[in-house]
């Protein structure tokens, strides 16, 4: 049956920044279709949050605290995850951060503290699982790219830049692995509502849409933001046997924004 290749039982995923948002609903997502969750996060209030959610939602995740730009820190905890749930079958790349500054009033500092997290992190964890990934002979690796992975906007040039380098550290990994039998893909979000962006889809006070809103919406041809679920779907299918020659490749959930030029003033 067609069905069972998206069958993830007997899978172990590792998510990063998986305590909430985008993350959260990605594992949930891996869970819901049979895979056993791992997840990370930066300190243990973010972890404990997450083991409770998770909790709630039924499902019995495991937690670890480490910084995945850290690469000795990272190793020691794959190591501990390998030895205490097992090896990781399908690792997730979402941690990530943004800083909105014009560039030329960005730091270098600033610059490279969001390549770190959002470029050499993916790096740092892909070269982490991939030894085990060989010699089990299959892995998944799914890289949480973005939009800016092909579009510059103001304000972020050191997400772009990381973004689109995900991107081509995507298609490298697929180079480099695919013998192998890992598949190591990309999910490009497009507008996502979580809390974070919930101020940018408040009401005004007149009853008008916020002005961003209006641009989001005005740009996408399904006319509304994305949900979290949304990108279960794309996940779960890059993460089992209905995508195992499909490599190298950047699925993008952004309700069309992608291919829109946009109306007509």
């Amino acid at each position: 049956m067609i069905l069972d290749s998206y069958k993830l039982d007997g899978k172990i995923a590792l998510v990063t920044g998986g305590s909430y948002g985008i993350g959260y609903a990605i594992a949930k997502g891996l869970a819901e279709a049979g895979a056993t969750i791992v997840f990370n996060d930066i300190n243990q209030e973010l972890v404990d949050k997450g083991l409770a959610a998770y909790k709630e939602d039924g499902i019995n995740a495991h937690g670890y605290v480490f910084d995945v730009t850290d690469e000795n820190a990272v190793a020691e905890c794959i190591a501990k995850i390998e030895k205490e749930v097992g090896v990781i079958d399908i690792l997730v790349n979402n941690a990530g951060i943004i800083k909105r500054i014009p560039m030329h009033e960005m730091s270098a500092e600033d610059f490279r503290k969001v390549i770190d997290v959002d470029l050499n992190a993916p790096f740092i964890m892909a070269k982490a699982v991939i030894p085990s990934m060989i010699k089990k002979g299959h892995g998944k690796i799914i890289n949480i790219c973005s939009m800016m992975s092909e579009l510059g906007r103001e304000t972020v040039s050191a997400y772009a830049a990381a973004k689109g380098g995900l991107k081509m550290l995507t298609r490298n990994i697929c180079s480099e692995y695919g013998e192998h039998n890992i598949q190591c893909n990309g999910i490009g979000p497009g507008y996502i509502a979580t809390p974070q962006t919930a101020p940018l889809r408040e009401k005004q006070p007149d009853g008008s849409r916020h002005p961003f809103d209006q641009f989001i919406i005005a740009k996408t041809p399904a006319a509304r933001w994305g949900e979290p679920a949304d990108l279960m779907g794309p996940a779960v299918f890059l993460a089992s046997d209905a995508s195992n020659f499909v490599n190298g490749h950047v699925l993008y959930v952004d309700g069309g924004i992608l291919a829109y030029i946009g109306k007509q003033p």
